[in-house]
């Protein structure tokens, strides 16, 4: 089955604007996906929409929205109306407050926690029951290797991580048989705009090694029918800087599923 057939006829990329999101459409709508294009800024993403449609000649569907909004996903589904979603990929969720939990108001940390996971949690319990009834979709939760444990300046974000980490591993042992991808992509340190507004605003120098957005994203649609883990610049068997492997981790989850298996069995209809 080829991308379009299997992931078709529209993707929603939340977090479209710039960065990688920028690169997962650009990469989507060249294997002939029409798109909906998801930011805050209503600028960027129509100058996208119409750049791909001279490009690609795809359909494209812009939706300025703040995904840290308690209602966002509500609009988000409004906006889509009847238009078929057979890719979600979540690539909304920097952290832009570089700051200790304490040193910022409780406000940035409910909505970036809203945005991480509240958001995402209601739009994959919307895209993903379309398309297990379909028998095909997949939904791509962009990550960090945050997501492996807390520090400093980053509890708040790493834990969210962690969530979608652990959520992306069961929707995947759920999905999986109904022919459903579902990948979580724990990225690395990536040359985008926020994270360069971030350092200008530390006055931090830029890291040594930084990963290219374009590749970024080639690596996240190639590893999304192999889910439920991929580590940035990992094989799938190699821990290396994650603890874990993506191959240890599927195999955790296919043992706890065997082990609770007939703990959920549906029950029989009474006589």
């Amino acid at each position: 089955m080829d991308f379009a057939t299997r992931y078709g006829p529209w993707a929603v990329i939340a977090g479209a604007s710039e960065g990688t999101g920028r690169e997962y459409v650009r990469q989507i709508a060249a294997q002939e996906v029409n798109c909906v294009l998801v930011a805050r800024r209503e600028g960027p993403l129509l100058e996208l929409a119409e750049e791909i449609r001279a490009e690609f000649a795809v359909e494209c569907l812009v939706v300025p929205l703040d995904l840290a909004r308690p209602d966002a996903a509500d609009q988000l589904i409004a906006a889509i109306g009847d238009h078929e979603v057979g890719l979600y990929i979540a690539n909304a969720g920097a952290d832009p407050n570089g700051s200790e939990f304490l040193d910022a108001p409780v406000e940035a940390w409910v909505g970036l926690a809203t945005r991480n996971v509240l958001t995402t949690l209601r739009c994959c319990h919307h895209f993903g029951a379309a398309m297990k009834a379909r028998g095909q979709g997949g939904m791509l939760l962009v990550g960090s290797g945050a997501c492996y444990g807390g520090s400093p300046h980053l509890g708040t974000y790493a834990g969210s991580k962690a969530f979608e980490m652990c959520f992306a591993e069961g929707l995947w042992g759920e999905l999986q048989s109904h022919g459903v991808d579902v990948l979580y992509f724990a990225m690395a340190t990536t040359d985008t705009p926020e994270l360069r507004r971030l350092l200008a605003h530390l006055g931090a120098p830029e890291p040594a090694v930084v990963a290219d957005p374009a590749e970024v994203a080639r690596v996240g649609l190639e590893r999304l029918p192999h889910g439920p883990i991929h580590n940035w610049g990992l094989a799938d068997d190699d821990p290396g800087w994650a603890g874990s492997s993506a191959a240890q981790r599927r195999a955790r989850v296919q043992m706890l599923a065997q082990a609770t298996a007939a703990m959920f069995k549906p029950k029989e209809p009474a006589a």
